[in-house]
């Protein structure tokens, strides 16, 4: 368990500052932020937009605020998690208003992409303190260098599907998106050997198509890959597939839906608070949904408690019956 407390006493911010990234939705954020705003006004909220096309210019903007300044991300799980070392160890607050096709986090506390009624409304209930990841890449692309995340890493198939994503119809909602992306992504399926360590002790070793180790429960726009996590816990959670064809993955990724795979004899899952993953060959990466290159090996450390959340009271959603 975490050693900080789950819910803090202390008050809704006084002031906010709305973080917009006009590139969310594939532009829809900059089109709704009338809509946003006006919920803004009408709840009295004091508040400053900043509207920035990067995460990097966001964050410095972010980082050269009073620490007092609730922040909300308006997008994304990739705008929350490029937010984060504003947010860490710094006392600043953050309200997820989430917009756009990448809202697995907001979509785990029950929060709805363009509902701003409720992800608004949520700042009146007590803040709490969730826990955030850090991911150090060991060997590979940027070897060397560590991130932080709200909700989760894949690697393999899963980060395969994640760079196609980018390539879907635009018509498709974010579920659909990735049903597209995981088709393309089954055409490529290549197997290697991995080994992962959970806590300095042996997961796993062998032919594997895919690792994910999450904070949060779902990806994908609502696949149930970690319906074991509760990022509240003080732990992640690391999973890993044995040697899968097409077919037993297509069919095992039909129970990952639901969140009803953990009992599947090649699926292999741990909490703990240390996670490494070293694989024979280079294989993709995404870190929160963001495709980040090729990798052989890198380590993921859970931060408990590192981030106070303003609107998550709904708690971790349980995953719909199919």
């Amino acid at each position: 368990m975490s050693d900080a407390p789950s819910f803090l006493s202390s008050p809704s911010c006084a002031r906010y500052a709305a973080v917009l990234n006009p590139n969310a939705g594939r532009g829809l954020a900059a089109r709704v932020w009338p809509r946003l705003e006006a919920e803004l006004y009408a709840r009295g909220l004091s508040f400053e937009p900043i509207t920035e096309p990067s995460g990097s210019a966001a964050l410095a903007r972010v980082g050269a605020l009073p620490p007092d300044v609730g922040i909300l991300a308006v997008g994304g799980d990739g705008t929350v998690g490029a937010l984060l070392p504003a947010l860490v160890g710094t006392g600043r607050a953050l309200g997820i208003v989430p917009l756009g096709s990448g809202n697995d986090f907001a979509g785990m506390l029950g929060l709805r992409a363009g509902d701003f009624r409720a992800a608004l409304s949520r700042l009146a209930g007590p803040p709490q303190r969730v826990d955030a990841l850090r991911a150090t890449i060991l060997a590979g692309e940027g070897a060397g260098t560590s991130r932080l995340l709200i909700n989760g890493l894949g690697l393999g198939f899963d980060a395969q599907v994640a760079a196609l994503m980018n390539r879907t119809p635009a018509a498709l909602p974010g579920f659909g998106r990735y049903v597209w992306a995981a088709l393309g992504a089954l055409r490529d399926l290549r197997l290697t050997s991995v080994a992962v360590e959970v806590d300095g002790e042996e997961l796993y070793v062998g032919p594997s198509a895919l690792t994910a180790v999450m904070n949060g429960t779902r990806y994908g726009g609502g696949f149930h890959i970690s319906p074991a996590s509760d990022p509240r816990d003080g732990r992640l959670n690391v999973l890993a597939s044995g040697p899968l064809t097409r077919r037993q993955l297509l069919a095992l990724m039909g129970r990952v839906l639901p969140g009803r795979h953990l009992g599947h004899p090649q699926v292999y899952h741990r909490a703990g608070r240390v996670v490494t993953v070293r694989w024979a060959q280079p294989m993709a990466l995404h870190l929160d949904g963001d495709p980040a290159g090729q990798v052989t090996a890198l380590q993921v450390e859970v931060l408990p408690g590192a981030v106070t959340l303003l609107n998550g009271t709904g708690g971790p959603q349980p995953p719909h019956e199919p």
